[in-house]
């Protein structure tokens, strides 16, 4: 009997250990997982303004075009395309099987093949101020007023769409690869109105399965996706996606060592010295349980200085010589602040202000090194030494800076110039910012679309901050003459000689002081495969697999 008892005892242990087993496989299958510590409050492209909600956005959704990880512009629901000779109307072919996800909005329940028709509705819908949507100014190159469009858009049939411009805009294609161009179906955004973004019905790889607020968001593969990978397998090859809300950075990364997700972005300031050496590398003691991806991101950290004579106070305008601000420039040492204070996660920023990891713009723009000796005699050159020494210039950030700062406020104090930071709340530095009320700042631009000219237009004279992105008030008429003269070539190549001399002069002219060109750091587990990385910072999640 104690025998059988015996038997019976291991054989239910046997099954438990099974039971567990199979489902611990059933849990960490072929699903990706990460979690979003901001929470996300929408999934309407539309809405789309931050990676926290283009990266499951994205995953939902398709646009007319794309970005490749190398930043070139590529097909999706447009097969191909053709650009005028003036440049100003572009005529997009579309495919046809493209459909949108099963949704009861549609009378069969099953998804309705994509139309030409569908991106007019969705560029009107964007153009709509009721819509009230953020991306309202990507599509503002559009002709509005062109006879027989539909605020410059038409679609004569449903496999052909055509698209009228103003005026020519070579980077207009980057333009539509941005998720606020991606299309909706009218019967979704008619039948669930506000909440269409907590109901999105899109064309993407994946479908909304399950949202429960500040807990899960699960998206399951579509079936029914219409990209293959060069063997003819359709995409994705995931079967899901699960987003945890752990609001806190610190459980996340416990979590992540815990095997509990998959993907982290990005290092907290907290996990920082677990997961990196001194140089940016991985910890040894993660190798081979922990995958780090690295590669430029195109987001260049500055100090901006307004040189407006106009709105600069008296005591700050010694920034308006062009001396003083590159003695700036070479009175702190790049390299060192980046190694200690960021364990190398960004590259020290001594180009220009367009980033590291720009197609075709790497390294052609040389700024100003650090020399402290040269920006010694650039003071005195400008009059400003012994008893007539430079005033106390005030920076303003906000506090998660001010570790640079504090380094930069000590290295510039050794050639006499004295820096006060000031600290404000991010609405308040944001709006003083907007209304030229700081004549020197810390400034971010993460690029919208790979173009330099979405970085150089930050210095046209048009563009004067509040109503443009203008914010140091730089004003110069052959920097704008050459602006206008870039615009009109249809070819990327030939702009890039527009491009580098554009730079140049904001570079020469130390209107901005870049500090580095940020990095993309990507850590996965060593069951994920395929997960690359890109200098928009772009989750694309087609062609990942979890063993």
């Amino acid at each position: 009997m104690l025998q059988l008892f015996g038997k019976i005892l291991l054989y239910l242990s046997a099954l438990l250990v099974l039971s567990c087993s199979n489902s611990t496989n059933n849990r960490s299958g072929n699903v990706f997982r990460y979690n979003e510590s901001k929470g996300i409050t929408t999934l309407d492209p539309a809405y789309a303004r931050n990676l926290t909600l283009i990266w499951p956005v994205s995953q939902l959704f398709n646009g007319l075009v794309q970005f490749s990880d190398s930043l070139t512009v590529e097909p999706s629901i447009a097969k191909c395309w053709n650009v005028s000779s003036d440049g100003l109307t572009y005529t997009f072919s579309i495919r046809n099987d493209v459909y949108f996800h099963s949704s009861l909005v549609f009378p069969s329940g099953k998804g309705r093949r994509v139309t030409a028709h569908d991106f007019v509705y969705t560029f009107n819908r964007i153009l709509d101020p009721k819509t009230a949507s953020p991306g309202m100014w990507v599509l503002s190159v559009l002709d509005t007023n062109y006879n027989g469009f539909q605020n410059g858009c038409l679609a004569p049939n449903d496999s052909t769409l055509v698209l009228k411009l103003k005026k020519p805009f070579p980077p207009f294609l980057g333009l539509l690869c941005m998720p606020y161009c991606y299309v909706v179906p009218h019967e979704a955004v008619t039948y669930y109105g506000k909440n269409f973004g907590r109901n999105p019905v899109g064309t993407g790889p994946f479908y909304l399965k399950l949202w429960r607020d500040g807990e899960k968001l699960v998206l399951r593969r579509n079936p029914n996706y219409f990209e293959v990978d060069s063997a003819r397998n359709r995409l994705p090859y995931l079967d899901a996606i699960s987003i945890t809300f752990i609001p806190d950075k610190q459980s996340e990364f416990l979590e992540f060592l815990n095997g509990k997700i998959d993907f982290l972005s990005g290092v907290n300031a907290a996990s920082k010295d677990e997961l990196l050496t001194r140089t940016g590398k991985l910890n040894p003691k993660y190798a081979g349980k922990v995958n780090m991806i690295t590669g430029p991101y195109l987001n260049t950290e500055y100090i901006g200085i307004v040189v407006d004579s106009a709105i600069v106070p008296q005591e700050h305008r010694c920034l308006l010589d062009q001396r003083v601000r590159k003695a700036i420039a070479m009175g702190f040492d790049k390299a060192k602040m980046m190694l200690y204070l960021r364990n190398n996660l960004g590259y020290a920023a001594y180009n220009g202000f367009v980033p590291n990891g720009m197609p075709g713009f790497s390294k052609t723009i040389y700024g100003l090194p650090y020399n402290p000796a040269q920006a010694i005699k650039l003071l005195e050159q400008a009059g400003y030494t012994g008893i007539q020494g430079l005033p106390e210039l005030t920076i303003s950030t906000t506090d998660d800076y001010l570790d640079l700062f504090e380094y930069i406020q000590h290295q510039l104090s050794d050639i006499g110039i004295q820096l006060k930071i000031d600290i404000l709340p991010g609405a308040a530095y944001r709006e003083m910012l907007a209304n030229g009320k700081i004549s020197m700042f810390r400034g971010s631009w993460i690029a919208d679309y790979p173009d330099p000219e979405n970085y150089l237009a930050c210095f046209l004279s048009a563009n004067f901050a509040p109503n443009g992105p203008n914010y140091t008030h730089f004003s110069n008429q052959h920097y704008d003459s050459l602006y206008s003269k870039a615009m009109i070539l249809p070819d990327y190549i030939q702009r890039l000689a527009y491009y580098k001399q554009l730079d140049s002069i904001i570079t020469s002219e130390a209107i901005v002081i870049p500090l580095y060109y940020d990095k993309v750091v990507r850590f996965t587990s060593s069951r994920v495969e395929g997960l690359g990385v890109n200098p928009m910072n772009f989750l694309d999640l087609k062609k990942v697999k979890v063993k």
